[in-house]
This record gives C-alpha cells, sequence and structure tokens, in this order.
C-alpha cells in the first residue's frame, strides 16, 4: 500500500496569511500530496503555568507565539484546491463550544466538496482552556465526548436535538449539512483516549513516533478495537512528523525522530509505514523562512519518498 502523504499548512510568525497559505496549498496539490493540514495553538504565556506538553521545566518554543487560525487557514486552502483533503491535527475541542464548532465544520466541508478531515484532541495547555473560557481543563475529556455527540446530530438529518452539559438544542433544522459525512480522527496516547478512539472514531492521530513506538501504541489500540467489535483495518493512522532536513547526517545517539539527512528522515518514514501508518503529515514549516521555501522543500522531500517507493 502506498503511503499516503500530507503537508503541514504555513501558520507560524514568518509566514504571511494572506499570501503563503494559498500559495502552499495550491503548490502541495499540483505536487501530489493527498492531504493540507493545520494544528492549533492560541496563546503563549509569559508566564505558563507548565512547560511544553506539561513537562515540568520546558519551554514553550518560541514559534508558538503567533499560529493563524487554523479554521481560517483550512478555509483559505479550501478555496484554492480541488482535490487534497483538510485536515486538522489537531483542533483542541475544550477551546471551542461544541455547536458552533460543529457547524463551521459542517459548513467547511459543504464548500468544500466533502474533503474536511475533523481532527480532535484535548491538549495540553491549562493557559489555553483558562483563555478560551469554554470549559475547565479537568472536564477535557467529558467535553470532547460531548463535542463528538453534537457533531454526529449536526451532521445528520433534521431536526437536529440533543441536550448534555454543555449544548442544548431544541428540535431544529440546521444547516448546511456536510457534503458527505465527516471523518473524524481523534488523537490519543492515555489509555482512557485510545479506548475513545477505538470506540468512536474512523482514525488516529498519533505524532512525532518511531516507527516502534507508533507499532506498540497501535498495538493497544487495536486491543482495545477488537474489545468493541471493530476490525483493526477500521481505524486509520495519519502520522504528524516534523521534519528537520540537515545536510550531513546526525548522530544517530540523540537524533530526534524525522531529523537528519534526507536518508535518515527516509528510513524514519519507512519504519513508521512498516508499523503501521497510513499516512504521514510532514510538517516543514518550522525551518523554512515563507511559503515558497517551504512549497519548494515539500516537493523535494515528496519525489525523494515517492522514488524510494514509499
Amino acid at each position: 500500500m502506498t503511503l499516503r502523504l500530507g503537508l503541514g499548512l504555513p501558520q507560524m510568525p514568518q509566514y504571511d496569511p494572506a499570501r503563503d497559505v494559498a500559495y502552499v496549498a495550491r503548490a502541495a496539490e499540483e505536487t501530489g500530496f493527498d492531504s493540507v493540514w493545520v494544528f492549533e495553538r492560541t496563546v503563549f504565556p509569559r508566564e505558563p503555568l507548565e512547560g511544553l506538553y506539561r513537562m515540568p521545566g520546558v519551554p514553550w518554543p518560541d514559534f508558538y507565539r503567533h499560529c493563524a487560525d487554523p479554521l481560517v487557514v483550512l478555509a483559505l486552502a479550501a478555496a484554492v484546491t480541488d482535490r487534497v483533503r483538510l485536515g486538522s491535527s489537531v483542533l483542541v475541542s475544550g477551546l471551542h463550544a461544541p455547536f458552533p464548532l460543529a457547524r463551521t465544520l459542517a459548513t467547511l466541508d459543504a464548500a468544500a466538496g466533502g474533503r474536511v478531515v475533523a481532527g480532535l484532541g484535548t491538549g495540553w495547555s491549562r493557559d489555553e482552556y483558562r483563555a478560551a473560557g469554554v470549559t475547565a481543563y479537568a472536564d477535557r475529556g467529558a467535553q470532547l465526548d460531548e463535542v463528538l455527540d453534537v457533531c454526529a446530530a449536526v451532521w445528520g438529518p433534521d431536526p437536529v436535538a440533543y441536550r448534555g452539559r454543555w449544548t442544548e438544542i431544541a428540535p431544529a433544522a440546521v444547516g448546511p449539512k456536510p457534503a458527505r459525512p465527516i471523518p473524524v480522527y481523534l488523537a490519543a496516547a492515555g489509555e482512557r483516549a485510545l479506548d475513545r478512539v477505538a470506540r468512536r472514531a474512523d482514525g488516529w492521530l498519533p505524532a512525532h513516533l518511531t516507527g516502534p513506538q507508533l507499532a506498540s501504541t497501535l498495538g493497544k489500540l487495536t486491543e482495545a478495537a477488537e474489545r468493541h467489535g471493530r476490525a483493526a483495518g477500521d481505524l486509520d493512522v495519519s502520522l504528524r512528523a516534523a521534519i528537520e532536513l540537515t545536510e550531513a547526517p546526525l548522530p544517530e545517539a540523540g537524533r530526534h525522530p524525522y531529523s537528519g539527512s534526507c536518508e535518515q528522515v527516509l528510513a524514519d518514514l519507512a519504519g513508521a509505514a512498516q508499523a503501521g501508518a497510513r499516512e504521514v503529515l510532514l510538517d516543514l514549516q518550522t525551518h523554512c523562512r515563507d511559503g515558497k521555501e517551504l512549497a519548494d522543500r515539500a516537493a523535494e522531500l515528496y519525489g525523494r519518498i515517492r522514488s524510494a517507493g514509499l
């Protein structure tokens, strides 16, 4: 099976959303990418409540100072493309009220002709939850479950009706409807989150895992899916990989996955594919200066990956 390839759209401080998003999205489609993707970061606190990914003392990366809104970026990309899937890896569900988020995704899918992939996760930043004011950080799992319920209701036939903890919809017509059932992918690492993927999702969104790490967690996910009467093949796997290409190979000791020479990155991608990734989202934007450089590097790496038989 040929590995599907996605590209992360430009959202970081060095990019001009008025110019670079459309340029990169068009270039990705012309190059042959299967999908384009966004992520979500909303604030860069001067004194964070916790370190990066809740790791004590780990500073947040400087590029989090500016991150273009993911849904606006996807809309810009949708307007200039015809084929690529439009995915989020991920939208932080707890930063969004369930009903408006469901309507926005439905409208985007209708406008894009059925190309949206709704990738959701609970996030890790208490600062972002506090700034959004939608729900408490402690309720993030329950709120994600309600988001999934509300999306299913809003995207389904009228009349739409729902009553939950954060949302109440009296029987009503709600449109527009998506062009087709929007696939829902979820980020997950812990046992409870993986069980939610196994029960409720069309796909899993791991991030930055090596082949062995991916295989280990996918094994747990497969077991959970089977407990819920689903086959492993029912779940898609789209891996986000932060790519850093270097001129010379990096020493293997201490090397981050998907960094180093092109040969090292290709070996990492081959390992991910062998472990069960069906798609890899190549995120090169951190180390590029503008949209043109990002598009050029993406096209070159795309060619190398396909030439390697992946």
